[in-house]
């Protein structure tokens, strides 16, 4: 199984994909055509939503996304850490920054409730982290597209640009980056995509050995770049946050989803 699983962390995603990434506007604009129906999705229960942006993103890439959740009545926060430079990936004990940490500890104080926290890309990656250090603060985590389940599954431009910024993370915490792959033991749903330009869409997955009975993976079609404003991707998020927190069923268990949304286990 140890070689099964270095070998799907290693796959880098395909050059075309790479290449299809500007279709990322267009998906924008499809999604403001779909926006009538996108506003039929589940509404929430106002509870607080953060979404943390993706590597060198900044809040500002993650306001769609948020204006969105604010529409189906949720208390959504950006991060408010400025770019996503990694630096939030940290040794020791926790693999997240106490700066991220104490974000979250802050809107859990300050709404007297837990908060979900959707993550896209590297985002996500942190997103699970934070959840592990302090699962009493989290309802839920949501990630799109982030390779937590192999730090080479990502484009070599993105990688080279990450250990510019950071070193070689698999060298400095060997440890640190193997405690990443399982998933929290709260709700946790990885959204990918096949077409990832930026992901391998298998290292954005849980894995059949390290799922459990809270943890699922849901197919979308798009781009890396659009994930945080993909029509596909907006209803999910909306359903799984709307989910009763003390009743949680995975996204394929709907009928309606089956025909929709594809078998994310299919060869």
């Amino acid at each position: 199984m140890k070689n099964q699983l270095s070998q799907v962390t290693s796959q880098q995603p395909k050059v075309r994909h790479l290449l299809a990434e500007s279709r990322a506007i267009l998906e924008m604009g499809a999604t403001s055509m779909m926006m009538p129906l996108l506003l039929q999705a589940p509404k929430g229960d106002k509870h607080p939503v953060m979404v943390i942006p993706g590597f060198l993103a900044s809040d500002f890439s993650t306001k769609p996304l948020r204006s969105f959740l604010k529409l189906k009545g949720y208390k959504s926060y950006g991060w408010g850490l400025g770019r996503n430079l990694g630096t939030h990936i940290v040794g020791g004990e926790h693999i997240v920054s106490d700066a991220l940490l104490n974000k979250v500890i802050e809107l859990c104080v300050r709404h007297e409730q837990q908060i979900s926290i959707v993550g896209w890309s590297l985002g996500g990656i942190l997103a699970r982290e934070i959840a592990k250090a302090i699962p009493d603060c989290v309802r839920q985590v949501i990630s799109l597209g982030s390779p937590f389940n192999g730090p080479r599954g990502s484009a070599p431009v993105a990688s080279k640009m990450f250990e510019l910024i950071n070193g070689d993370l698999s060298k400095q915490q060997p440890d640190a980056i193997n405690r990443i792959i399982p998933p929290p033991a709260v709700p946790s749903t990885a959204i990918f995509s096949r077409s990832d330009g930026i992901a391998h869409w298998q290292a954005c997955i849980n894995s059949e050995e390290h799922s459990h009975s809270l943890s699922e993976n849901i197919e979308v079609k798009g781009s890396h770049l659009g994930l945080g404003h993909n029509a596909q991707v907006l209803w999910i998020v909306a359903d799984r946050l709307a989910q009763n927190q003390a009743n949680w069923s995975p996204f394929r268990e709907k009928t309606l989803h089956k025909l929709i949304y594809p078998d994310p286990n299919r060869a």
